[in-house]
């Protein structure tokens, strides 16, 4: 949830005005604005570019998972794992843009780990696509949004680990 959501539900729910430091908060987010908006269409704009070169590091990696028996062996096993890649991008550009966490834990971590072990996916071969993401991310981005991008993709990898 976006600090200015979050103020505005904690003030409402002790039948209160923003206190001041409160509103230097959502102050401190909004300037954040330009550079949250940067990332995100950045990152958008650049999904299949992003998302081919992730799965082309993660098939160098572990060419396992591409050979007879692994997880994305198949043309469909491999276009589902690029689905989840640009499902997972969609997530890191849903928590830059809020510039909080939860969008991603709300919309896409619970219960990702039980899903992928009912799958038989393994999840070390998931965080590891994930980081491959993030690479290819982060080297699209200069140095100050790369920062401010990396603890999304790092909330994921956490997640799943």
């Amino acid at each position: 949830m976006s600090v200015v959501s979050q103020v505005i539900l904690n003030a409402d729910d002790e039948l209160r005005y923003p206190t001041s430091g409160e509103l230097k908060a959502i102050e401190d987010f909004l300037k954040t604005g330009d550079q949250r908006m940067r990332i995100a269409s950045t990152l958008s704009e650049n999904e299949k570019k992003i998302v081919d070169q992730a799965s082309r590091e993660l098939w160098r990696r572990r060419p396992d998972f591409i050979a007879p028996g692994g997880n994305a062996f198949g043309q469909k096993q491999r276009n589902q794992c690029l689905r989840d890649y640009g499902w997972y991008l969609r997530l890191v550009t849903y928590g830059v843009i809020a510039g909080d966490k939860e969008p991603i834990e709300s919309i896409g971590l619970i219960g990702v780990r039980e899903m992928y072990n009912s799958l038989d996916v393994p999840v070390p071969g998931m965080v590891e696509a994930i980081r491959c993401l993030k690479e290819a991310s982060l080297s699209l981005l200069s140095d100050e949004d790369a920062s401010e991008a990396a603890p999304y993709f790092d909330y994921i990898i956490q997640a799943m680990s």
